[in-house]
């Protein structure tokens, strides 16, 4: 039995499948039946179904041709069986009784007359043929028509207009048939007159609708005649409203399709009567064109307006001058000779506004500004024609073309836009592997927050699926391609139609870069069907022709190295891909084929064969990278030793070759993943059963089989390390030295993990070498410049140093930069970041295993350039803007500063360390761990484990940091407080409890654990575990700007989503530890919340006293948070706290306040503490409707707040100055004050603020208030004065200053100003006058 065609296969197997049935004879699963007609109705159903005939497709007879198109017979209409014909009925009659439009009543029908027709018959001509027409022979008397005309069509115009050519004068030509006659020179005058109502100042030259054309000779035209003056007889006589009503009647009465006809038809009769006048009178001067003159439409049917040009409007420059001789010129078209002009003048950018980007033929971003010559074939008729170059939208366009070269040039100019990147040359560094997606991070909505990463994902692929591709490559260029079917056309181009060279480096170049974008862009070009298989058929086979220096005319059949490099991007989005790579296509020979012999033997072009080496071994590096590939170590074990043994030859050749230097690095990194992946270690106890059956296989690599390769690399670094004071050796050597120290540092750390070997081997072998290699390397003088020249390469301390071409647009994401990097830069030849962490990473393997050499390689840490380098990293300065370049660059700049950070702490647990010196490294690994990106996850983990709340990284604790603290704020606050809680024991207390603060911290800033795990896989050896080599996409840093207040926001949520209003678990412990915490980095590492704004600080503690109504009372809580805001009032943080600006975390400052102020109302019972908190927010600079909140809405709030004027954490003057403005926050202070809702002892502080405003309100005497504020203000005085409250009105007529050291809180005066008296007085007199004329 045959089975169905299945999904890749062509017609050729459909055609075999044919034969094979043929030839079998079987009967078909279908047959074939002709249905009756359905005329014939149901008198066939008793008839048995006919067989045809099978159905054979032979290609061989099939004709040449198709079949000529015969047409069908017409169809004949047959009546419905419901609604029979009549038999005896007229048609004509049934069409008039059932047409009642006006139109059926309008006219009669008369039979048109053909007896006057005169007859013409042709003209005899003495000639066998008639005259040849000629285009360039001039024709007078040419009729305006509309629309294109052949020349058959001319000629019998030509000839009709001379047989009608001496017409009588008073013959008018019908609108309707306009070639019969001409138009008269009077005919022109009601046009130029123009289209006023017929009156007297009205002429009528005749009859327009009726002409009597169909009549009898002179009657017809006496008829007309007559008719025609019965009509302007009867127009004369109406009125002109009678005349415009009747029209609107009529028209409204008429088919409106009608009414456009006729319309269009005068409009016709109009321009071809102009046309008549021109041709008959041409001594004027008609319009010419020429190459400075205005173009003007001549189409009589068609008139353009917008190509008419006014009277002063320039003229349009042809560099050619139409002629009417040429073809189709007879009518000239404006905007189709546009492009025949010179090219605008190039606009420059006057604004911030984004451009379009445009490329070169060579993928180069071109300046906006630049103005290339023409000739360069940058410039075309799209958008921006003087702008040179092509954009993107212009690009993708171009391979969708049916015209083939077109869309090669397309795929070239993408293939070299996408292709920039650095990534190949960093392939060997201290994780250089591991890259993130370039894909361009787009910003979720703000209602994603809510959606489980399921929804999201489903609702982003249906918002994708609905877009079109021009609109997806807005925002991301790739998915714009995907969307295009791009991947299913470039197989065919590489399978089908065998491209050039060129094309197939640009096609394999595009798809590398599809493969970066993600791990969905990946999995599609790996299942795009027959892609990956036509790739390594083609271009990776195991057997091909020799091939020479010589440029080749194609690469079909024969090994590339960029097809390899496809096929390692691929294997780095994930370790089930490469799984099915190495399984499916068959990768192990070819692998095995390309690094078995020597570059120089593969029988192809020098630079070709090196690289594809190189792609080899990097291949197989991303397959050991997941523990896989094992087998191919024992196949090829002979050809890596032959290598390795002729690494010291290869690295003496002088000048050393960049491509050789790329392989050795390569090969180096691949032994470092294989004595990784045989120094794996076994699962924990307890762990997931499936993870640990999974960590439980044996590797297919033995410790026996990699021990060996250490004496092979060891001379190879030792040589490399020779050329460290040669900077043009050293530079062009660099991947080597580093690939060397990575691979001992794997060495030493998969040596120590095996259960059979003896630790006084390793112990040994780790002091050997430090002593014979590392303590000379350190010695050396070169060494420190290498540390010196951090500060100059990196991003941090000088971004400009890494500043990479800018980016072409957002949505197309490229690590490269146009010319290269900059030597001195972090990805230059001369950057010291890829051997200084190499190199910091061997000593911490070797401090980790052997303690007693901490002391000998601590010295690393006594660096000027590294101390330099963290000063520098520590200072408060911008961190550079989150791009794809800066993240990429950044990860590798954070592994050097981890790695020293970590080795610092290794050695800090074994000797004292200078307190600059600690200080400095933990402020170090506190700004370290605010800017770790996304897959750093272990890195971020392992600091708050060790580094940030490590008691040796805090040498104030014990060199007088409390006392200093204690002294600082007696100098300060004054020596009023008291010291039993005071700032310094509150510090001490810190110190003792930060066990408890880690554990704290580790519970409330946990990252997501299964990202947690992935990370950790690599570092730790468990290669069972790496689930791929492509990281998450880097929007924003793993923990935010103000993680020291996470513990207290996660309490303030967790309190607001329990129903029940309980407080959360151990929330006075939690608490307190974040609260000791913020404490301790206020006072003695300020500037690791110098990224957090003073307000957020204050949102933040205000959060602590919105968790329940119990925690806030807590002594420890209390001193802490009085602490705390004690820091927050200081002089210089004070003038910082900016309350209306954007808060991270928060939504809007006055809604928490007002939710503050509810909380404070409900459960504060006088709380001093949370009063000051209230207080703090109303000072007079910011915003009104925080003291509109309390005063309006809470105002019951004001007999709870308390708190005495010597406990104001902030002065008086800040809430008293300058005078308020706002009309209605006074209202409701005078209102307050007069109510009793505000008095002196229970609100202090608000009722000297309120008294100082409302005082300088009721005596303020500005003209330029308004009326209203005037009134207002004459009002509240009056009231005032009659207050029967004499203290009060004692209060609010003799303020004088505030002062905070006064019972009352401000001074009075002991008589009013004398301009105060008189304005009192001359109010008061008023008053009384006003109440004794009442009286």
């Amino acid at each position: 039995m045959l089975s169905r065609p299945q999904p890749g296969e062509s017609e050729v197997d459909l055609l075999r499948f044919q034969s094979q049935f043929l030839a079998a004879g079987a009967a078909p699963a279908v047959q074939l039946v002709k249905k009756g007609s359905r005329r014939s109705g149901d008198a066939n159903l008793d008839q048995p179904p006919q067989q045809d005939h099978r159905d054979v497709v032979m290609l061989d007879n099939l004709p040449d041709l198709p079949p000529a198109l015969v047409p069908a017979p017409q169809k004949r209409a047959r009546p419905s069986p419901g609604c029979p014909l009549p038999e005896h009925e007229d048609p004509e009659e049934r069409l008039n009784r059932h047409d009642q439009h006006i139109t059926a009543v309008l006219t009669k029908i008369i039979e048109r007359d053909t007896g006057s027709v005169s007859v013409n018959l042709p003209v005899p001509s003495g000639v066998a043929f008639p005259p040849v027409f000629h285009r360039s022979q001039e024709r007078q008397g040419n009729t305006a028509t509309s629309g294109k005309r052949s020349i058959f069509a001319q000629e019998i115009a030509a000839r009709r207009l001379c047989e009608a050519r001496v017409p009588p004068l008073r013959e008018v030509v019908s609108a309707l048939d306009p070639p019969e006659g001409a138009v008269t020179r009077e005919a022109l005058v009601p046009k130029e007159q123009g289209s006023q109502l017929p009156r007297s100042s009205h002429r009528f030259q005749g009859p327009h609708l009726v002409t009597g054309k169909g009549l009898r000779g002179q009657e017809a035209e006496q008829e007309a005649q007559t008719i025609h003056e019965e009509n302007i007889a009867r127009l004369q006589a109406l009125a002109p409203e009678d005349i415009l009503q009747e029209q609107q009647r009529l028209l409204a009465q008429l088919d409106p399709s009608l009414v456009a006809f006729l319309r269009s038809s005068s409009h016709m009769h109009k321009q071809a009567g102009e046309k008549a006048m021109e041709e008959q009178w041409p001594q004027e001067p008609s319009v010419k064109i020429t190459g400075r003159e205005p173009i003007v439409p001549t189409s009589p049917s068609k008139p353009r307006q917008e190509d008419e040009l006014e009277p002063g409007a320039p003229a349009v420059a042809l560099p050619v001058t139409p002629n009417r001789e040429w073809l189709h010129m007879d009518t000239v078209e404006l905007e189709k000779l546009h492009w025949t002009q010179d090219l605008p003048p190039l606009r420059r950018q006057q604004t911030q506004e984004r451009m379009q980007a445009r490329f070169s033929l060579q993928g180069e971003l071109l300046d906006p500004d630049v103005d290339l010559p023409t000739h360069l074939g940058l410039h075309h008729h799209g958008e921006e024609a003087e702008r040179a170059g092509y954009s993107l939208q212009e690009l993708f366009h171009l391979t969708r073309s049916q015209v083939f070269q077109q869309r090669v040039l397309a795929l070239h100019v993408l293939a070299q836009v996408v292709g920039r990147e650095v990534l190949d040359s960093t392939f060997s560094w201290y994780r250089g592997a591991l890259v993130f997606p370039l894909m361009p991070s787009q910003e979720d909505r703000e209602d994603e927050d809510e959606e489980s990463p399921g929804e999201k994902a489903k609702r982003k692929s249906s918002e994708e699926g609905d877009q079109p591709p021009s609109d997806l490559a807005r925002h991301d260029v790739i998915k714009g391609l995907l969307a295009t079917n791009l991947l299913p056309r470039l197989r065919y181009v590489l399978e089908v139609t065998c491209p050039g060279p060129s094309v197939v480096l640009d096609i394999l170049a595009v798809l590398v870069r599809v493969a970066r974008h993600s791990l969905e862009s990946a999995t599609r070009v790996l299942e795009c069907p027959r892609l990956i298989d036509t790739v390594v058929r083609e271009f990776l086979p195991t057997s091909w022709s020799p091939m020479g220096v010589e440029p080749t005319h194609s690469l079909h059949k024969v090994p590339c190295a960029t097809a390899m490099k496809l096929l390692r991007v691929l294997a780095s989005a994930g370790r089930n891909i490469a799984a099915r790579l190495l399984s499916s296509f068959d990768l192990g020979s070819r692998l095995c084929r390309f690094i078995a012999e020597a570059p120089q033997e593969l029988a192809l072009p020098p630079e070709e064969a090196e690289t594809l080496s190189t792609e080899a071994l990097r291949l197989w590096v991303v397959a050991a990278s997941y523990g896989q590939g094992g087998d191919l170590y024992r196949e090829l074990y002979p050809v890596l030793m032959h290598a390795l043994q002729a690494l010291p030859r290869e690295l003496s050749t002088h000048p050393p070759q960049p491509l050789a230097i790329q392989r050795i690095a390569s090969l180096l990194t691949l032994l470092t993943h294989l004595t990784l992946a045989a120094g794996s270690t076994t699962p924990e106890p307890g762990s997931d059963s499936a993870e640990a059956s999974l960590l439980a296989t044996p590797p297919l690599i033995t410790w026996t089989q990699v021990s060996g390769l250490q004496p092979l690399v060891e001379p190879c670094l030792r040589q490399t390390l020779k050329s460290l004071p040669r900077p043009e050796t050293w530079n062009a050597l660099g991947p080597v030295p580093t690939a060397c120290l990575l691979f001992l540092d794997a060495y030493y750390q998969a040596w120590s993990q095996q259960p059979s070997s003896c630790p006084g081997d390793w112990l040994q072998d780790m002091e050997r070498l430090s002593e014979d290699l590392l303590l000379p390397l350190l010695s050396q003088p070169t060494l420190g410049s290498l540390w010196d020249s951090l500060g100059r390469c990196s991003l941090l301390c000088n971004p400009e140093s890494c500043a990479p071409v800018p980016e072409a647009v957002p949505s197309l994401v490229s690590l490269g930069c146009t010319g290269g990097h900059h030597p001195f830069s972090l990805p230059g030849s001369a950057s010291p970041f890829p051997f200084l962490t190499a190199l910091l990473s061997l000593f911490n393997t070797l401090a980790q295993i052997h303690k007693g050499l901490c002391d000998q390689l601590a010295v690393v840490l006594a660096a000027p350039g590294l101390q330099n380098y963290f000063l520098q990293c520590v200072a408060p300065v911008a961190t550079p803007q989150l791009t794809p370049f800066s993240a990429w660059a950044l990860r590798h700049e954070y592994h050097l500063q981890y790695l020293a950070l970590t080795l610092a702490q290794r050695v800090a647990t074994f000797r004292p360390v200078p307190a600059t010196r600690a200080a400095l490294h933990h402020g170090m690994a506190l700004a370290l761990l605010s800017r770790l990106l996304p897959g750093s996850e272990h890195l971020a983990h392992e600091l708050l484990r060790s580094c940030v709340f490590r008691l040796e990284f805090l040498p104030e604790g014990a060199s007088g940091g409390p006392e200093a603290a204690d002294f600082s704020d007696q100098l300060s606050l004054g020596s009023g407080r008291d010291l039993r809680y005071g700032r310094g024991v509150l510090l001490a207390q810190a110190c003792q409890d930060l066990p408890s603060i880690r554990g704290c911290y580790l519970t409330h800033c946990s990252l997501n654990q299964a990202s947690l795990l992935a990370s950790q896989a690599l570092p730790r050896g468990q290669l069972q575990r790496v689930p791929a080599l492509l990281l998450p996409v880097p929007k924003e840093p793993l923990l935010p700007t103000d993680w020291p207040f996470l513990p207290l926001v996660h309490l303030y949520h967790q309190a607001s989503n329990t129903p029940s209003g309980l407080p959360p678990a151990d929330a006075v412990g939690t608490a307190m530890r974040a609260l000791q915490w913020v404490l301790l980095l206020e006072s003695w590492r300020p500037q690791a919340l110098w990224a957090v704004p003073p307000a957020a600080r204050l949102a933040r503690l205000m959060c602590v006293f919105l968790v329940d109504g119990e925690l806030f009372r807590e002594t420890p809580i209390q001193h802490l948070v009085a602490a705390l805001l004690a820091r927050l009032c200081q002089p210089e943080v004070l003038p910082n706290l900016n309350l209306d600006c954007p808060l991270p975390g928060l939504t809007s400052f006055p809604d928490l306040y007002a939710n503050f102020l509810e909380h404070f109302e409900a459960v504060s019972f006088g709380d001093h503490l949370f009063g000051a908190l209230v207080l703090l927010p109303l000072q007079r600079r910011f915003s009104v409707t925080l003291r509109l909140a309390l005063f309006g809405e809470h105002v019951g709030a004001l007999r709870a707040l308390g708190l005495p004027l010597p406990q104001l954490p902030v002065s008086l003057e800040c809430y008293t100055g300058p005078p308020e403005d706002n009309l209605a926050l006074l209202q409701l202070y005078f209102r307050a004050l007069v109510t009793g809702a505000l008095r002196l002892h229970w609100c202090p502080v608000l009722y000297a603020v309120a008294v100082a405003h409302v005082n300088s309100f009721i005596f303020s005497q500005d003209p330029k208030s308004s009326d209203e504020v005037k009134a207002a203000g004459r009002s509240m005085l009056q009231k005032t004065w009659l207050l029967a409250d004499e203290g009060l009105r004692q209060h609010l007529l003799h303020y004088k200053l505030p002062n905070s050291a006064l019972p009352e809180g401000f001074e009075l005066y002991p008589q009013l100003p004398p301009l105060r008296q008189q304005f009192l007085q001359r109010l008061t007199s008023g008053m009384i006058q006003k109440g004794v004329s009442e009286t």
